[in-house]
Formats: C-alpha cells, structure tokens, sequence
C-alpha cells in the first residue's frame, strides 16, 4: 500500500488511474497499486469486472481494493489450477513413456547380454581352435623338418649306392673292353680260340669269329647295358683349369689328346688350395731389423722414435704387424742365436754405416746379405762427410752389395735427420712394393694407409666375406706340425690311413686317439704331406684346433672356412649363409653338392675336434653317410671323446717304444752338439716307460732340456730334476724356472712373467708390438731375447702374428705358476688389455686385433653394460662382420639380452647419432660404408624389410657425396638389389643391377671383373625367373670376361697360385735333369698354353 503523498502523484509517477465507466458524472480517483509481476493480469480483470457493471465504478472507495486483490487472485488460482492440471497430464504422459522406453531398454539390454555371453563363448572356442592349429602346425613344421632331413638322408645314402653300383658296372665294362682287347690281340696273333659248344670241356670260355667282333657272352644283360646318365655325365666331366671350370669347350691343340686321369693329376699338383702369402712376412707381421754401429745410432733413435709408429699405422690398416728389431751394440750378452733367429724371420734388414765397419757386426752382415736364399729385400744406408773417406771395410762391403745387386744402397750427404727420413720413405716403398706385392698403378692410384680405398675381401671373393687371419693361423699350425724331422714309427699308422682312402664307400670317420702329447697333429701333418706328394688329384681339407674358447675352436667358422675351401678348389663363388644354424645345416649339402664336381678324393682332416666349443652338437653331420669320394678324420683326446663317437673306427697312438725314446732324445742332443754316457741313456729309457711319461711331447721337451744344458752345465744333475716330473705339466714348469735362472736380473724376470700371463689371458694371444705398448720398459732386445728362449723350448708359438701357447700344458703350467691365487690375478690381466684396447678405440685405431680381443674380454668380465657400449661402436661391429665372424658377434648380442630386432633398431639409432658429427666427404664416405655394412648385416639376419633402409641411406649418401656413376654407388646398387632378389621384389632387383651394370662398364670398362660380377647377379636372378636363354648369355659373358682377366692378372685362385705352387714342387726336386723337375715343367706348360700365353708355353714345351 501507498502513504498519504502518493495519492496525488506528478506525471510519471507510479499508480494507476481507474476512470468512470458509469456515466458522466463522478471524478475519477487514482488509486495507488504496487507494481508487481501481475499487474497487467490485474488491471484485465478490473476492468472484465467494470465493464459487466453498468454505470461502472462510481464512487468506489478504498475498501474496494480488498475485494479487487481477492478476484484478481481467484482468477490466478483457477489459471494455475488449470495450468498446472495440463502440466500434470502431460507429465504423467512422459512418465508412462519413459517407463515404456525403459521397458525396452531393459528388454534389448537382455538380449544384447545375451549375444554377448554367445559371442564370448564363440570367441573361446575359436581361441582354443587357433592354439589347436598352432599345435598342430608346429608339430607339422617339426614332421616336415623331420622328413626333409630323412629324405635328405636317404638321397645321400641312394646316391652313395647308385654311385657304388655305377662304379662297379663301370669296373665290369672296363674288365670286358679289357678282356675283348685281349681276345683282339690273341686273335691277331693267330692264336685259336675254341667255340664252347666245340669244347669238351664243361668250362665256359670266349669265342671270336672274327678281328674286332664281340663274343654272344657279353651281349645283352646288365653288363651289356649302356650306364646311367648321370655316370656317364660325371665321367665325361674333367677339370680343365681356372679359365675352363665352367665351360664345355673341349681343349684342343697339342694337348687333345691327353689322357684324364694325367691331366687332373698335373693340375691338382698344382692346384692344392692354399692362399698366398708374401715370403717375406715371417706370420702376418712385418719384421725390420737393423744393424748400426755407434756413428748411425742417432739416425736410428729418429728412425725409432718419429717414423716407426707411422710404419705401424700403415702396417695395421692393411692387417698386418710392424716390428722394429735393433741390438744395441754395447750389448754384450751372448745373443749370438738370437740375432740369427731375428735376421732369419726379418722382413727386411737395414745396415746403417757411416765411416767405420766394427768387427762384431760382420757376422749378421753376412747371415743377412750373403746368405739371404729367399732373397729378401735388403737396405743399406751410408752416410758420407765431404773431406772424410770411410774406412776400406765400408768401401769393400758397399762394392760387394753393389757388385752382387743384392741390396739397394742409399748414398746420403747431409743431416742426420734428413737421413733418416730418407729411410724412411725407402721403407716405406719396399712394404708395399716388395714384402706386400702392390703395383706400382696401385701405388699412384690410391693411397694404401687409407683403408677405405684398401683392398677388400669382396674383391677378391664378391659377397662371400673371407678372413685371411684365420687361414694364415692354420697355414702356420700345419706348417709347425710338420716341420719336426721325427717320424715316431709313424709308418704304421700311415698304412691304417691310407686304408681309410681307398677303402670302399660308405664309411664313417677315423677317430684318431691318443692321450695330451702323444703326437695326433705331427701325424696328421706328416701324413697330408705325403699325401699331397703322392696323390697330387687328392684335395686336403685341414683345420688345426688350438686352446679351448679361441677363435679357431668356433664351430661355425669351421665350417664356413671348409666350405668356402671347396668353394674356392671348384672356382665356384656364390653367396654363402652366415646364419650359424643354416651354416651348420646346409654344410652337408654343399660337401655332397662340390665333391660331385671334383675328380679324386676329398679328405678333411679335423685336428683336436674335442677342443671344439659343443662339438657333439655342431658336428652331427659327421654322423650323417658322407659322399661316396670324401673321407673324413678327426683327431681327440682320449679323456675327452665324445660317447657317441666311440663307437667308429678308431686308429689309437700307443706310447713310444724305447727305441723312439731314444732316437727322439739322441736328435735333440745331436743338433747342440750333446753327447750322452750309456749310463745317462739307460737312466732315461728306465724313466720314460709310464703312459705320462713316453708321450712324444714329453720326450721332445725332456731331449729339449738336456740340449739347453749343453756341455756348459751338469747333464746329471738336470736329469735328477727331471726324473722328479712325472707329466709334461710339470717338466713345463721346471723348464720355465730353468729360463728365469738364466735371466740376469729381476726386472727380466717380472718381465717375464707379465708376457706369460697376459698371453695366457687374452683371446688368441698377443702380438710384440702390442707387448712393448704395454709395457714400454720392455726393449726390443729383451723381447726378442725372452721369446726366443720360450719359443725354443715350445711354450710360445707364433700364429698369424700373434704370440701363443704352443701346447694345452703349457698353458696349463701358466695358470698354476702365476695364477695360483684366483680370479684376482686374472681379472688384473685381463684390466689391462681392456684399458690397452680402449685407448685404442678412443685413437680411433679399430684394428681386427681390438675388434676380436676387446669384446670378448667384456664377455669373460661379465661386464654387459661396457659390452654393449663396444658392440654400439659401429667400426668394432663392422670389422667383426666383415671378417665373417657372425656368430661371435650375435652371441654377444645374446649375452647382453638383445633381440634382431631390437639390435638392428640400436644400430641404426646409433648410426643416427654418428650422422651427426660427420662432416666432409671423407667422414661421409665411411658412414656410408658403416650403413652398407648394416644392411648387409641385417639381410643375413633375414630381417629384409629393416635392411632396406640402411642401403638406400648409404646408396643416397655415396650419390651426394661421390658421384651418381661413381663404383661405390654401384656397389651399393647391387647389394640392394640382393636385398630384393631375397624378397621376391624381380622387379626392383632387375633394375638395380642393370643400373649397377652401366655404372660398372662406365667406370671400369666391358671387361672389369666386377662387370662379371654384376652380370652373374643378373644371370642368377634371370634363372630364378626361369628366363635360362638370357641367364645362359650373361654367364657366358661373364665367364670370358674371368677368362680374359685370369690371364692378364691372376688372382688368388687363378695363375699366381699355379706359379706359386709350381716353384714350390720345383725347390722339392733333387736336380735339373730329374725326372720329377720335368713333370713339374711340363704342367706348367701345359698351363700356360690354356691361357694362351704361347710365348711362354713354347719355352716349357718339353
């Protein structure tokens, strides 16, 4: 309600006039009315109220105001009241219809339950069934693998029967044009044969009728029968030589007519399959001794100290050693046999004069320059003063080197350090002309320290990857071996051996046994000589195993090496798995495979097979039937022969007798000039009559002992030691103090003893270089002088350049002289060739040495996290790879817990990374290098798809960084199209080789060996589309490309070897006129003559 003031409001107040509806009369009257939401409702109603009124409001007062609200609110009621009816209708509408919709929802909710328990159930049921396939397809798979290696089995045994029978019915056809010849010749003589129907006689005889007519006896029937194909295609294959290994071109010319059999003879004579090493490498390492007086001692301190380690530097990137030797000469220790043994194994020999010539230095001047037999090269450097003449000595030594031209002279005037850089780059050029063999053109054309542009092993062998460290070491085990001048009464067992050769197939593997010691590797080494002396069409497979966990104990680089071996004999080079269980697998398919291709025996001759790590495992195919003209044997000791093995034929060493006791210990003796009293001689013979003791081992070291002592000492007295060892462990260890007594001080003797246990502690053992490296107190003097007293007493040993135990007991003694306290004293070692390897890596100097001791030291520390750092650096892995040494290198990935996957996803981030710091085209050359080996590495992997990225990073690396028709583009080319040839993509291969093929021909010419190697990957993958014309053309192609260049260069497997062999059956003769030098002369005519060097052939044309 309003106040008293608000009646009478001014214009735009608040209120609300009523006017009179009922007639003129009356006033109207503002009555005040709050203003509220429902004025306009209130204000209809009045005046609803008014209007059924007549006359209207006249005169109302305020008490009508009451009465006014209470309508206006009647009528809100009713209103609301209907409103709110409609509101509730219409909810109890959608009430119902939501309970209806939930209804529904609860009743598709119920089914879909439903379905899904179905579905669930189906899904179970399918899972079981899948799990069931999965079973079922593995047991397949395990059914199928079983069944191809049965089936492949059985080939082997049908075809050792089928070839078994056809050389018998060969032997029968033979016996019947023998015996028709003979009926022949008896029938030209006029001799009668009687008709056996004429004959009284109840005894079958032949009848001819008539000169040249067969008898009715041999008609017909089996023995009439003409012989298999396959027989006659095997016996009209013959070996023609390198240039004619794949051809079917028949020889012609003098030679037409040469009987087979003579031929494979001449050519396997000269064809035993060794590589070829340069003569003047005394094991991998190229060794400079020098001779100086006091005048040319600065000139060799510089030598020395500024030029040998880059001699060093270039040495190691083409894998080999560099050894400086130099004797001081105020050194008076008796080393008189020392330095002939250093002049003996030196590669190289320099003589440094000035004016005078001392006296004591004229003996190593001859034993180097004047008897110098292999001819090796010689350097003397003379230094001249002007104003001073040297002494006459010097003058006649220079006249007579001249007069000889048995060495080259350098003539210097000037400086001392001016001198021995000219030393220096003479050195230099007479390691990589003369003791390696490079060209002067391979000079000029590269540069031999960088090792990108080095020869590689691809070059020589296409995809397969060959490690030439590991052969030279066994070269050098059968060279060992054999050297010895004992036989032992090896003649008997030699007849048991070659029974084994000509005995009839099929038949199982000898098993030579005998204890530690007892002289398995000198038999079987003497015995491949004769044979090779006297069954020249015989190849020879051997494999020396030495210490237990070394390189050569790998399983599967045994077998990669045989079979690249076989390979290498039947001039076949085709890619090769480095999958070690697909090795170890498809090993007897491809012995089965390259032994039908060669005519004569196969031998393969495994020494120490017990040595080899899981031999019974790794070698099961030994237990398979071997091919009908391989044979195998395999040596092991008699405490550690497999179960299974012993039940083949076995060919046992038994103890030396008295009587080889003696003449072993008397030839000893005898080359010291020893003699021994009949009293000392039956002392021995009584001592040596145990199983221990009678061994060949032991005696060689016991007649070793009693040389060393010589006349100087009391024979007697060292015979009493001796009597006390009992084993050759302990005749080891008192020869071992014997060489520390001899030591003049103790600092030699520690010495000593550190080369001892670091040799015993490494991989495969430790080269002179790296022994002064670590230790650098040690002079070459004293080295030489240590290793030759070791080495002459058989506890060291050289392989491929590195020093070694000679024996198992040697290494033996070792552990229990020095190593007696424990995996302590052990680790030391080992600590200290990993912190040498690791500042190797740190200098960026990854040889194969830090590459194969570096992570295996890791494996033996148990240490994976620093072992998967060096696996990470990609130059250690590459170096691995290329070598083939694939299944060392995954078995490290296996210890440190890594997949394929997971590793090739590492490598290639670590690549990543490296990418990053490369700048320049040389860094970007090597990281292409690094991706290609990836690649390569990953596609033996099987891991294709992650291949692929590797190889076209480094293809698209080499286009930007060389050139798009550079040769390294193309072998990139090509090994991505060997990625796609394995992943049936043709299509994409066939383009990349053809691509790879111009670059090739652009950049070598149409007749480069790899243009014939490009068009035999595209003849291969041609024939795997079965498109045989186009395949057939480029192998021809190919081949007289390899023909071409066989006979303009040689290579590893072409004329150098046959020349190199020939020279060696050469020294082998007693004379000029002998019979066996004429042969020897008359096969190298003849193969001369197949590589159309006439000029040549005429002059060894007998």
């Amino acid at each position: 309600m309003g106040t008293a003031s608000s009646l009478v409001s001014p214009a735009g107040g608040v209120g609300e006039v009523i006017e009179d509806t009922y007639g003129g009369g009356g006033e109207a009257c503002e009555i005040p009315v709050e203003v509220k939401p429902k004025a306009r409702l209130l204000r209809g109603s009045l005046r609803r109220v008014g209007a059924s009124r007549p006359g209207g409001l006249i005169g109302a007062s305020f008490k009508s105001t009451a009465s006014v609200q209470e309508l206006e609110c009647v009528a809100e009621y009713e209103r609301l009241k209907k409103e709110y009816e409609i509101f509730r209708v219409s909810k109890n509408n959608e009430v119902a219809s939501m309970v209806k919709k939930e209804a529904k929802l609860d009743r598709e909710n119920k089914r879909l339950r439903a379905e899904l328990q179905a579905l669930q159930k189906t899904y179970q049921k399918i899972l079981r069934e899948k799990e069931s396939a999965l079973e079922a397809k593995y047991q397949a798979m395990e059914r199928a693998a079983t069944f191809e290696h049965d089936r492949d089995k059985v080939k082997r045994q049908f075809k050792i029967f089928r070839e078994t029978k056809e050389n018998e019915i060969q032997d029968l056809l033979r016996a019947k044009r023998e015996l028709e010849a003979k009926l022949q010749r008896l029938q030209a003589q006029g001799i009668q044969v009687f008709d056996p129907e004429e004959s009284d006689s109840d005894d079958n005889c032949t009848d001819v009728t008539a000169a040249g007519a067969q008898s009715e006896y041999w008609n017909g029937g089996a023995l009439g029968s003409e012989p298999s194909m396959g027989s006659m295609m095997q016996l009209q294959q013959s070996f023609r030589g390198p240039e004619f290994a794949h051809s079917s071109i028949d020889v012609e010319g003098p030679f037409a007519n040469i009987n087979r059999d003579d031929w494979d003879a001449a050519v396997a004579s000269l064809l035993q399959v060794t590589p070829l090493f340069s003569h003047s490498l005394w094991s991998n390492t190229v060794r400079c001794f020098i001779i100086s007086t006091d005048e040319t001692q600065p000139e060799v301190d510089i030598f020395v100290t500024n030029y040998s380690p880059k001699l060093q530097r270039l040495c190691e990137t083409m894998g080999y050693f560099f050894q400086v030797v130099h004797f001081s000469a105020e050194n008076e220790r008796p080393l008189k046999d020392v330095r002939k043994w250093e002049i003996e194994k030196s590669s190289l020999v320099i003589l440094l004069l000035h004016l005078t010539l001392p006296s004591c230095l004229l003996e190593d001047y001859e034993e180097a320059f004047l008897r110098n037999p292999e001819e090796k090269p010689r350097l003397i450097y003379h230094r001249k003063e002007n104003g001073r003449v040297s002494s006459v000595s010097v003058q006649q030594l220079i006249e007579q080197i001249s007069y000889m031209n048995k060495a080259k002279i350098i003539d210097h005037i000037g400086g001392v350090e001016e001198g021995a850089y000219e030393i220096y780059n003479c050195v230099e050029k007479i390691i990589k002309q003369d003791i390696l063999g490079y060209e002067m053109a391979e000079l000029e054309g590269k540069d031999l320290g960088n090792k990108e542009e080095s020869t590689t092993p691809e070059e020589v062998f296409g995809d397969v990857l060959w490690d030439a460290h590991d052969e030279q070491e066994q070269m050098e085990a059968f060279q060992q071996a054999s050297n010895s001048t004992c036989e032992l009464g090896f003649e008997k067992y030699f007849e048991r051996l070659n029974d084994l050769v000509a005995a009839p197939a099929p038949i199982p593997p000898l098993l030579v046994s005998g204890g530690p010691g007892s002289g398995k590797s000198l038999l079987l080494s003497k015995w491949i000589q004769l044979q090779q002396k006297h069954s020249p069409n015989t190849l020879i497979l051997y494999h020396f195993v030495g210490r237990p966990m070394s390189t050569s104990s790998e399983s599967a680089l045994i077998i990669k090496r045989l079979t690249l071996k076989l390979m290498q004999h039947s001039w076949l080079v085709s890619p090769l798995t480095l999958d070690p269980a697909k090795l170890l697998e498809e090993f007897p398919r491809w012995l089965e495979k390259l032994s039908a291709r060669h005519q004569g025996s196969i031998i393969i001759i495994i020494d120490s097979i017990d040595q080899i790590q899981q031999a019974e495992k790794h070698m099961k195919w030994l237990i398979d039937p071997l091919p009908v003209n391989v044979r195998v044997i395999v040596s092991v000791n008699v405490e550690t022969c497999p179960q299974a093995w012993r039940l083949w034929p076995t060919l046992h060493l038994d103890p030396l007798n008295s009587k080889d006791v003696k003449s072993l210990i008397s030839a000893e003796c005898n080359s010291a000039n020893v003699k021994l009293t009949k009293e000392q001689e039956k002392k021995l013979e009584r001592h040596c009559r145990s199983a221990t003791t009678c061994n060949a081992l032991y005696v060689t070291l016991l007649g070793k002992t009693i040389a060393c002592v010589g006349n100087t000492g009391n024979i007697d007295e060292t015979l009493q030691q001796c009597f006390q060892c009992q084993d050759t462990v302990s005749l080891y260890r008192l020869v071992l103090r014997s060489i520390q007594e001899s030591l003049q001080n103790d600092k030699e003797k520690s010495l000593l003893r550190e080369i001892l246990c670091v040799i015993g502690v490494s991989h495969n053992g430790v080269s002179e270089s790296e022994l002064m490296d670590l230790y650098p107190e040690l002079s070459s003097a004293v080295l030489a002088s240590l290793v030759h007293s070791l080495h002459k007493m058989c506890l060291l040993t050289y392989g491929c350049g590195l020093l070694k135990f000679q024996h198992l007991q040697a290494w033996e003694m070792v552990r229990l002289e020095y190593m007696e306290e424990g995996e302590n004293v052990i680790s030391a070692y080992r600590q200290k060739l990993v912190e040498y390897f690791t500042m190797q890596l740190s200098r960026d100097r990854v040889t194969w040495r830090s590459a194969d001791e570096l992570p295996w030291l890791f494996q033996q520390q148990g240490d994976k996290q620093k072992l998967h750092k060096c696996l990470l650096n990609l130059f250690v892995s590459q170096n691995l790879y290329k070598r083939g040494h694939f299944a060392e290198l995954l078995s490290y990935w296996q210890l440190v817990g890594k997949d394929k996957s997971s590793m090739a996803a590492e490598y290639f981030d670590s690549l990543k990374e490296y990418e990053k710091s490369c700048e320049g085209e040389e860094s970007m050359i090597c990281l292409a290098d690094l991706y290609e080996t990836l690649g390569r590495f990953l596609k033996d992997l099987g891991l294709l798809s992650q291949a692929v990225a590797p190889l076209q990073r480094s293809l698209e690396i080499r286009e930007t960084a060389l050139d798009p028709d550079h040769p390294r583009v193309a072998q990139s080319l090509h090994q991505l199209a060997g990625v796609y040839v394995q992943w049936k993509k043709f299509g994409n291969a066939e383009q990349l080789y053809k691509q790879a093929l111009e670059i090739s021909e652009n950049a070598y010419g149409g007749e480069h060996p790899q243009v014939a190697r490009e068009l035999d990957a595209l003849a291969t993958l041609y024939q795997k589309q079965n498109k045989y014309e186009q395949a057939e053309q480029l192998r021809k192609k190919s081949f007289k490309i390899r023909q071409k260049a066989a006979r303009q260069k040689g290579s590893l497997c072409g004329f150098a070897l046959l020349r190199q062999r020939a020279l060696q059956l050469e020294e082998l003769t007693l004379g000029k006129d002998t019979p066996d030098n004429a042969r020897t002369l008359n096969e190298l005519g003849v193969l001369y003559y197949l590589q159309n060097n006439l000029d040549l052939y005429r002059c060894y044309q007998l």
